[in-house]
């Protein structure tokens, strides 16, 4: 973070005292760009909910709050104090909070929110209560640009285009392209080394079920083999694979294996009553599509291989589940299931995949990269279709957001 010269704004990230007790910003709260003796306002946000969402351990010595504490406060300096003409949110909320962020009141003033974190394409701003919101896709495919029309010290006009980056219109910068190349080279050939094919086109797009997803969950479910239910996160990252080479499928070398999964975790075992399984299965779905958009996660639905568990994905909260079985059999609340998922640093013991109050948990003597490396050598070409173990009753199989009652169409 030292080398990086771009401002860091961050209004809700302190360091933990310990104890309750929160100390100073660990970054600066806003940043003004002037232009020409006008004065534009960022209020960066990032997201309160890291130490539920991601490993414990990522977070260690931060603590967070939610923006709606202070960002009224922080307005009232960049309109009143530092007179900007104009204030925008620089947020890593996801969409779903985002927009809810920009129907609060505390968020008058604020004219955008720029957005990231769910990674989704909206080429019209959304228009809420208090602001507009947009979110510029995923994998560099795409850049927004905001144009500003000023006029006697004031923005008399805002327009947003959401632009894609065809590579056949926009070359590589030759500099930086340079210096990747350079720094990547001690590490070209473990990059592209070919570890293993697919017949199908790799990608992480739809909410509930991917071929990336049922890819990681089939390697695990090989290398581990006698365990009831193989559970993965709900990862929204992973550029797509989709070109075939000279053997007519997709190469995948061990550089896409970082792609699919970042954080080489233990493969961690445990056991879980059905009654605990389903209590956590709600709450997952919850954080996915509560009414609420304050109760929704960043993350799309839990991936699963060897239960099956049809669900409404608008239903009420707590009972969405309409129907979860393993081996083809209803779960019965006081039976004893094993699962294993990959292990989040920073865990209490008796917790798994966010699955609290789990029994005789240990770590596998597998890494998640072990597994998939193993597989892909061992039993390619592979061809991941997903299983529909997760099937909502009232979505499309293809839904591509958790947002909803909002005047845009997703695509």
């Amino acid at each position: 973070m030292g080398a990086l010269k771009a401002p860091k704004v961050c209004a809700n990230m302190y360091h933990d005292l310990g104890n309750g007790v929160k100390g100073e910003l660990v970054f600066q709260p806003y940043h003004i760009w002037n232009v020409q003796g006008v004065k534009i306002g960022f209020i960066g946000y990032t997201d309160p909910l890291v130490p539920i969402r991601q490993s414990p351990i990522y977070s260690k010595g931060r603590t967070y709050t939610k923006p709606e504490e202070n960002i009224a406060h922080y307005i009232d300096v960049l309109k009143n104090q530092e007179q900007c003409a104009y204030v925008l949110v620089v947020a890593h909320l996801g969409l779903s909070q985002q927009i809810h962020l920009a129907n609060l009141e505390v968020c008058k003033g604020v004219n955008y929110i720029l957005g990231g974190d769910t990674h989704e394409r909206v080429r019209k701003p959304i228009q809420c209560k208090y602001a507009k919101v947009v979110e510029p896709g995923a994998f560099g495919s795409f850049v927004g640009k905001l144009n500003l029309t000023i006029q006697n010290g004031k923005v008399i006009q805002d327009e947003y285009e959401l632009v894609e980056i065809d590579p056949n219109q926009f070359g590589a910068d030759k500099k930086v392209k340079a210096l990747i190349n350079e720094l990547e080279q001690p590490f070209q050939a473990e990059i592209n080394q070919i570890i293993g094919y697919s017949t199908i086109p790799l990608y992480r797009y739809f909410v509930i079920e991917n071929p990336i997803d049922t890819l990681v969950l089939n390697a695990i479910r090989w290398k581990v083999k006698d365990v009831d239910v193989v559970l993965s996160n709900g990862f929204r990252f992973c550029p797509p694979r989709t070109t075939p080479d000279e053997t007519e499928n997709i190469p995948i070398n061990s550089g896409f294996v970082y792609d699919m999964l970042p954080v080489n975790s233990p493969i961690r075992r445990a056991q879980v009553s059905g009654k605990k399984l389903r209590e956590w299965m709600e709450k997952e779905l919850n954080n996915v599509f509560a009414k609420e958009a304050a109760e929704r996660l960043g993350g799309w639905v839990i991936k699963f291989n060897g239960m099956k568990v049809r669900f409404l994905a608008f239903g009420e909260k707590g009972k969405r589940v309409k129907e979860m079985t393993i081996a083809d059999e209803a779960v019965q609340d006081d039976k004893i299931y094993s699962i294993c998922a990959c292990e989040r640093d920073g865990d209490p013991e008796d917790m798994l995949c966010r699955i609290k109050g789990v029994q005789n948990a240990f770590n596998t003597p597998y890494s998640l990269h072990d597994a998939m490396t193993e597989y892909l050598k061992t039993q390619s070409p592979v061809t991941p279709t997903p299983q529909k173990n997760a099937v909502a009753l009232d979505v499309s199989d293809a839904l591509l957001t958790q947002v909803s009652g909002v005047d845009y169409t997703f695509r």
